[in-house]
């Protein structure tokens, strides 16, 4: 397998190909379940192509709390089915799919109640550790218990009276965003076709038949007419509206739920490990994110915007407040870097509390040629991706050969491959190209073995290991890798998602757009008015998800954070 980049000539290329070639299985969708069935149906060697509407990841894939984990809380529920195919997945994601991408994270639960709550949380959290362990894929350290005393150390910012007692355990996380993109890269690498900025705006038919889908490019305004043996629906909390272009009817209702985060710097909380605390509705993360701290989550009904779902005012003092009942000193809206809004696409029906709606996955076949996956959790995309291209095979009766079973289970992403043997080696590639050791590092664990390519790109412009002006924690060469091989196609998509640049510095990345426009600008071809543009419409971005948190509620939110638009102008 050759690592082939998402540039933007692949782009032109795929849609062409899709133009002109009937596809085994066109999927709709650029997020973690689209892309992971773009890759689960092009290892098996059929002809695939994967559209996405806006950037890879651009909706719920890029918002989650970025954990890979079997979800504690389910295990309450006892839902112990999800809780043990989840933990099998974090550990296949640690161990040998995506090892540069997820590694595992420390939490402490502190314990509020002597006795009974001990052996409660302990016998969970027990049973979570053996449920891993069973699966062969644990991945992680065992958990351990602590006095109070011995969680302060870990945790000096807790306030004393805020635990008798905590627990110490291990889940994983990931840049939900880079992991996304590294599938349909993956994909592509594999043979599909892959194009993102390209909008389904019809299901075309033949009688009941779906046969394929007209797609816009959203770059240039032409529109083609892809044909597809089976289409796969996999657009989450769009999964209502992309059934209703070819006149179907779902086959089940997706609700969306809001979920806000809050980031915030590293040294406003005093802690070795992340935190996880009940609220009474769910529970709410305190999780590392290298110098900075993700706070979340909240989980109510949304019904308005889906493509930009807005943080309101209540949702980040919901987030302070809960989090300041166990800090000595608490936080502030002074000390928020960034803030995040994403919706999870939930199967409705079971509960009024979107809190309590399953995260269980449904796969349907509305029409013939029409695949539907929907629901679901991040950490078991794979499972879903199998289940829904199983369904599409169904249909593939036609093909004169057999197709062989799913086996993403074996299919390393790219950049895991060899990549435990490159960390071990990475003093020896600090000195061999002059970068800082902790340079090295930080590349390995966004690009795993790929970072040769942005080495190369350094050592042809030494310009390009110099720090970002303003965001410091990446290097210019990043900006420029993200458009030339990783499909980013606008200045959001660089600072947003391929970095999160946006999330991670308190001027939202202001500071650094203009700078990050100009070293993108030679790989997609912009011209003076073009830089100006993105630039202008990052600000205009920033400053209506700043208004929307000012707002008191969702509706006030949305309708600040609907004054930028959505689509850049092209020149």
């Amino acid at each position: 397998m050759r690592a082939v980049p998402l540039s933007p000539e692949s782009r032109e290329a795929s849609l062409r190909a899709m133009a002109t070639e009937e596809l085994d299985v066109l999927v709709i969708g650029g997020g973690v379940v689209g892309g992971g069935a773009a890759l689960d149906a092009a290892t098996r060697g059929l002809r695939v192509g994967l559209v996405e509407a806006r950037d890879f990841a651009s909706g719920t894939s890029s918002r989650s709390s970025k954990l890979i984990h079997g979800g504690l809380r389910y295990l309450e529920m006892l839902d112990f089915a999800l809780v043990a195919e989840a933990l099998k997945e974090r550990g296949l994601l640690i161990q040998e799919l995506a090892p540069h991408l997820v590694r595992p994270v420390p939490f402490l639960y502190p314990l509020r109640h002597r006795g009974w709550e001990r052996l409660y949380a302990g016998s969970g959290v027990a049973l979570y550790d053996a449920m891993a362990r069973v699966s062969g894929r644990a991945g992680v350290p065992l958990h351990k218990h602590l006095t109070r005393r011995g969680a302060r150390r870990l945790v000096p910012s807790l306030r004393k009276d805020a635990l008798v007692g905590a627990l110490h355990y291990y889940d994983a996380q990931v840049d939900d965003a880079r992991h996304t993109m590294f599938l349909a890269r993956t994909a592509a690498a594999y043979g599909a076709h892959v194009a993102s900025r390209a909008r389904v705006v019809e299901l075309t038919r033949e009688g009941e038949r779906v046969t394929g889908a007209v797609v816009r490019d959203l770059e240039t305004g032409d529109s083609i007419t892809v044909r597809a043996r089976q289409v796969i629906n996999a657009t989450g909390v769009w999964t209502d509206e992309t059934q209703s272009l070819g006149g179907q009817r779902g086959v089940f209702k997706v609700r969306a739920s809001k979920g806000v985060h809050l980031v915030v710097p590293k040294d406003r909380i005093r802690s070795e490990v992340g935190l996880i605390l009940r609220t009474e509705k769910s529970v709410l993360f305190v999780i590392p994110w290298g110098r900075h701290w993700i706070i979340g989550t909240t989980d109510t009904d949304w019904e308005l915007d889906k493509a930009h779902p807005a943080a309101s005012e209540a949702d980040i003092d919901y987030l302070l407040d809960h989090v300041n009942e166990v800090l000595e000193q608490p936080l502030t809206r002074d000390d928020v870097e960034g803030v995040y809004a994403g919706l999870r696409p939930l199967l409705e029906g079971e509960s009024d509390a979107t809190s309590k709606l399953s995260r269980e996955h449904a796969v349907g076949h509305p029409a013939p040629g029409l695949v539907v996956v929907a629901g679901g959790k991040y950490t078991t995309y794979r499972v879903m991706a199998k289940d829904v291209v199983d369904e599409a095979v169904d249909g593939l009766e036609d093909l004169d050969r057999r197709i062989p079973a799913s086996i993403t289970e074996k299919v390393p992403l790219l950049g895991a491959d060899g990549y435990h043997a490159l960390w071990n080696a990475r003093h020896r590639l600090a000195t061999d190209t002059g970068l800082h050791d902790v340079w090295i590092e930080h590349l390995l664990q966004r690009y795993g073995t790929l970072i040769h390519e942005l080495l190369a790109l350094v050592a042809e412009d030494p310009s390009l290991g110099e720090p970002l002006t303003g965001a410091d924690d990446y290097l210019r060469v990043e900006v420029v890798y993200a458009a030339s091989h990783e499909g980013a196609r606008h200045l959001d998509d660089v600072l947003t998602r391929r970095t999160r640049i946006s999330i991670e510095t308190f001027d939202r990345g202001l500071g650094t757009a203009e700078e990050a426009a100009r070293l993108v600008a030679p790989v997609l071809g912009w011209s003076e008015e073009q830089v100006a543009i993105e630039v202008e419409h990052y600000r205009a971005r920033v400053a209506a998800e700043r208004e929307s948190q000012q707002m008191p509620d969702d509706e006030t939110a949305d309708a600040a954070r609907l004054g930028a638009a959505d689509v850049v102008p092209l020149t």
